[in-house]
């Protein structure tokens, strides 16, 4: 049980600990900066803060002592002359990194191992703990990612990298606007999953798999064949390891949203952070409320205990909500920085007293 979460805000990354009297701030690293994202390497407790700043650019930080001190690693960066594709017949476009999207480690046997998801739709792969990193070429020079075209940004972005824990050499990575996309040698080959459906595209191209835009995938560590996404038209899940995925039409009070956590040895248990898509991305009804299905998506409960009431327009970005590895413990922040967490698996929410910046991503730290 994780006694820790890492909140990564647009002013800087929070670490949340809980003592006697709860949850609380319990340090700030690199305030007043926008912290993007969080990865805790759990090979060796390692911290990796990715942070966007600007005009200054994209950066990489590595904490090997839980935040007390930082390090400098490289950024992935694209070689000269590499172009992205905008899906709309539109000229392709210098190939520069915008955002670091997804972390991933290696498992043991690859002390060195990460794989990083970066918008535009480049995924690198780093051999040295992010001290380099190479471009997996496989993925990157598919005829098919010129036809990517992104969901909410000018590019495509790889939002999802997950190793599968039985194979390191299995990958699945999530593309917005790209579709979900498998490896099973290590970066070399990919396949590209069926079943899902686009209804913002024209009739012919609604089941392309290439024209899905996931939101974010994840997968139950305990059987990682068993994987859940939130799309931007529903939820989907796939029991094949991505091959394949089935509509969830159960999901209440709707199918829309970012989020997704899967309980860790549950497959059939997840929860999610439910909004009103397209042009209005706010709450349904103005409550702030998530949803969590326990019988494989037959049926959903929504959990609002502890949570506001109307009108509350708190939206939850994809890497903003976390579970812990037993199941009952979670955390999301919203995009008006606040921050919920539950010990029960989601039946009674509490509201962390601090009112934080904006909240980018939410991950658990031993």
């Amino acid at each position: 049980m994780s006694d820790r979460v890492l909140v990564s805000t647009r002013k800087g990354l929070f670490t949340l600990d809980r003592g006697p009297a709860g949850w609380g701030v319990g340090g700030v690293s690199f305030l007043a900066e926008n912290v993007t994202l969080t990865h805790v390497d759990p090979r060796d407790g390692g911290w990796y803060a990715a942070l966007n700043l600007g005009h200054f650019g994209v950066k990489l930080k590595f904490s090997p002592d839980q935040g007390k001190t930082w390090e400098d690693r490289a950024a992935p960066a694209y070689p000269e002359g590499e172009v992205v594709g905008t899906g709309d017949g539109k000229p392709p476009n210098p190939a520069t990194l915008k955002l670091i999207w997804a972390l991933e480690s290696g498992d043991a046997t690859q002390p060195g191992r990460l794989w990083c998801g970066t918008l535009p739709g480049g995924l690198f792969r780093s051999d040295d703990g992010s001290r380099s990193w190479e471009l997996v070429r496989g993925l990157w020079d598919m005829p098919e990612r010129m036809h990517w075209m992104g969901g909410g940004a000018d590019h495509p972005g790889i939002h999802s990298v997950l190793r599968d824990p039985r194979d390191p050499n299995v990958l699945r990575v999530a593309v917005s606007t790209g579709g979900v996309w498998t490896s099973t040698d290590g970066g070399a080959t990919w396949a590209v999953g069926t079943g899902m459906h686009a209804d913002y595209m024209p009739p012919e191209l609604r089941l392309n798999p290439v024209a899905q835009d996931p939101h974010i995938m994840r997968h139950c560590p305990a059987a990682p064949d068993r994987l859940w996404i939130q799309h931007h038209n529903g939820v989907f899940q796939s029991a094949d390891g991505a091959r394949t995925w089935a509509h969830v039409p159960n999901a209440a009070p709707s199918g829309f949203g970012f989020a997704v956590a899967v309980h860790p040895t549950d497959p059939d248990t997840a929860w999610f952070v439910p909004a009103t898509k397209d042009e209005r991305r706010v709450p349904v009804d103005g409550k702030l409320v998530v949803s969590r299905t326990r019988d494989g998506g037959a049926s959903f409960d929504v959990l609002r205990n502890g949570l506001p009431t109307e009108p509350a327009y708190d939206i939850v970005y994809r890497h903003a909500l976390a579970i812990d590895a037993t199941g009952d413990r979670l955390a999301f922040g919203s995009t008006t920085g606040g921050v919920w967490l539950t010990e029960d698996g989601g039946d009674n929410w509490a509201q962390l007293a601090a009112r934080l910046p904006p909240v980018h991503a939410v991950t658990y730290a031993p």
